[in-house]
């Protein structure tokens, strides 16, 4: 069932487990995630990029997910997010055209004034909309944003704490995500993330908070953040790797080529619900959908 992000990010932080933000492309993928989530019994986040949104066409892929989400899943809480929204038009696009109740404003480019007095429009214009908004402070670095030769001076990149506080109390957001020495897709990540910087940010705000750049954080690093306000993970690079190598893995069998593409793409489907299994269960929320009630059977004869 589609649910408001706002409503899975807010439970999670009262619950102290996170869910995860999956990000999809196509039907496999968006498949993919809400068969994991059913047998999980977790709530999960769908979201899509503007690269997505062009490529799929955005109305094509938001209904893809909402029609998936309510025949496939119809027990199982379900939000649709607009993921690294960079303009306000983009976000005006997913709102008010297509049907996004729920966008991330990425400001984090920006010098940080701009930042703030963006990311407030977005929720001014949004908010009286029921519409959850997302911001972003510091910044979570990509390949070919910077070299990635030598030692990084990760706190450029990181969110200050005090900053985070006044972008909070000046922009009104709902969730914000942080920089802590993660890092989007390959770009090396610090070697430990910023524990105590997390804390400290948990501590000045009361929002939930979303860390981006975390395929491949396993149960230990989970743990870690979670416990210091984190209740919500963004999964891209995992998703793709999945979905690649299964299709790599097939055309290599020299033996056993298929050339029916439901074969295809129904083994790197299977391979991308395994994933996002996996890390439902890292992230705690695995139980936490409402389940069916028990109908109990009487016996009139």
């Amino acid at each position: 069932m589609i649910t408001s992000v706002k409503e899975i990010l807010n439970k999670a932080q009262k619950g102290g487990y996170a869910v995860g933000a999956f990000n999809t492309t196509n039907l496999e993928t968006t498949r993919a995630i809400i068969d994991a989530a059913k047998e999980m019994n977790s709530p999960v986040i769908i979201q899509v990029t503007e690269k997505t949104l062009e490529y799929a066409g955005g109305r094509a892929i938001f209904q893809l997910i909402k029609n998936c989400a309510e025949f496939y899943a119809p027990d199982i809480p379900i939000g649709i997010h607009l993921d690294h929204g960079r303009n306000l038009e983009i976000i005006e696009r997913c709102v008010d055209v297509i049907g996004f109740n729920s966008v991330m404003y990425d400001g984090s480019r920006k010098a940080y004034e701009d930042n703030v007095l963006a990311t407030r429009k977005v929720v001014e214009l949004y908010h009286k909309k029921n519409v959850c908004v997302q911001g972003e402070l510091g910044s979570v670095p990509y390949i070919g944003e910077t070299s990635m030769a030598g030692e990084i001076d990760w706190d450029k990149y990181m969110t200050d704490p005090d900053q985070a506080a006044d972008y909070y109390c000046r922009t009104g957001i709902d969730a914000l995500a942080v920089a802590i020495g993660n890092a989007h897709g390959f770009f090396k990540e610090r070697k430990e993330p910023d524990y105590e910087r997390l804390e400290a940010i948990h501590k000045k705000i009361p929002i939930p908070l979303i860390l981006h750049g975390a395929s491949d954080w396993e149960n230990g690093k989970v743990k870690e953040v979670i416990a210091r306000g984190v209740c919500c993970f963004n999964v891209d690079t995992a998703i793709r790797l999945s979905f690649i190598n299964s299709i790599v893995k097939m055309a290599r069998q020299q033996n056993d080529i298929s050339f029916d593409i439901r074969k295809v793409l129904g083994d790197a489907q299977e391979a991308v619900k395994n994933a996002v299994k996996e890390r439902i269960r890292y992230y705690g929320s695995e139980g936490k959908a409402p389940g069916k009630e028990k109908i109990e059977c009487v016996d009139h004869s």
